[in-house]
């Protein structure tokens, strides 16, 4: 398994610390990343599932973690 790259790791630590975002939230948090290298790693991460991009108010693109990604764990129970 490929460990994420650092610009990764950025947009989805912005993403989960905002509980979701639209791209002009993203671009203003991450200011030292393209709007290109924005766009073209959120499309990457939503193909592979690691981020859900739903098309919200005003026709923004919010880019948000999939529920499971973001509920904590519960312990497994035991047989």
């Amino acid at each position: 398994m490929v460990s994420p790259s650092p610009t990764t790791q950025r947009i989805l630590g912005e993403v989960a610390r905002l509980h979701g975002c639209d791209m002009d939230q993203l671009a203003k948090n991450l200011p030292d990343l393209s709007w290109n290298q924005l766009f073209l790693e959120v499309d990457r991460l939503s193909r592979e599932g690691e981020v859900l991009v739903t098309l919200g108010a005003r026709g923004r693109h919010i880019i948000r973690l999939p529920s499971y990604k973001t509920a904590p764990s519960s312990p497994q129970p035991q047989r």
